[in-house]
């Protein structure tokens, strides 16, 4: 069920970032591995607020500043992930930059999910 949830609010914190991006890359044509990176720290904004809301306890396992600090520290290297594979996609693959993002945020999905759930938040 936790899963299921996630997935609500996942989809819902890649709705900002495949949105703005889109905007912010694709429409005004601004470098889209810059555009990806603020975009990305927006939306961990709000797939960490959205998560303590509806999918997981807050508080239980480490107070909330820490919990905060580790939520972007380990978003760091999923950054270093999607920006790396959004680059492979878009300049070694020849993909689409938009369809490239939204490949590169379903693959981190479960990457994401599976951190959250273990490293960071109580089971």
């Amino acid at each position: 069920m936790r899963m299921f949830r996630y997935f609500f609010v996942g989809g819902s914190a890649a709705f900002v970032d495949i949105g703005l991006f889109f905007i912010f890359a694709k429409v005004l044509d601004y470098n889209y591995l810059l555009v990806a990176f603020f975009t990305f720290i927006l939306a961990t904004f709000v797939n960490y607020y959205l998560s303590i809301k509806f999918v997981f306890q807050s508080g239980k396992k480490f107070n909330k500043k820490q919990e905060i600090i580790l939520v972007y520290l380990v978003s760091a290297s999923s950054l270093a992930l999607n920006l790396l594979l959004l680059y492979l996609f878009h300049e070694r693959l020849f993909v689409d930059v938009f369809y490239s993002k939204i490949i590169v945020t379903g693959l981190l999905f479960f990457y994401n999910y599976s951190i959250r759930r273990f490293f960071i938040f109580q089971r």
